[in-house]
């Protein structure tokens, strides 16, 4: 099988060795992916509006290998605030209503930034 390696542009990527996504087959790994945080549309103390950031952008990385948010098999959401969960569940659910990947949510104690409250990994499979 072939590998495809989907790149972002960010100079993490070279600096870390990684990628923003890998497409091996049918199978599709998309790294742990923060908000781009704008102060205006996305802002620092919005969960919701991060969430929702993160998945708009990971569905267009998606469509650009083949795929859909409805491949989506399983997310993982990281979150810095666990009481940030109904904000984060309602944007999360808004695009996986009917599609309801597994999924876990996690606090944990920071992330790479404290601008950002949430990093989403997904999982897709497409058929």
């Amino acid at each position: 099988m072939s590998r495809q390696n989907i790149l972002s542009g960010s100079p993490w990527e070279d600096k870390m060795g990684y990628c923003r996504a890998v497409r091996i087959g049918n199978i599709i790994e998309v790294a742990g992916t923060v908000a781009i945080v704008d102060g205006e549309k996305v802002k620092a103390d919005d969960a919701y509006a991060q969430t929702n950031n993160i998945i708009e952008r990971i569905e267009k990385v998606l469509q650009d290998v083949g795929a859909s948010l409805g491949d989506v098999v399983r997310t993982r959401i990281f979150t810095t605030d666990i009481s940030l969960f109904d904000e984060i569940a309602r944007a999360h659910g808004a695009y996986f209503k009917d599609i309801k990947p597994t999924t876990g949510i996690y606090e944990i104690s920071k992330l790479v930034s404290p601008d950002y409250l949430v990093e989403i990994e997904f999982t897709a499979i497409v058929q």
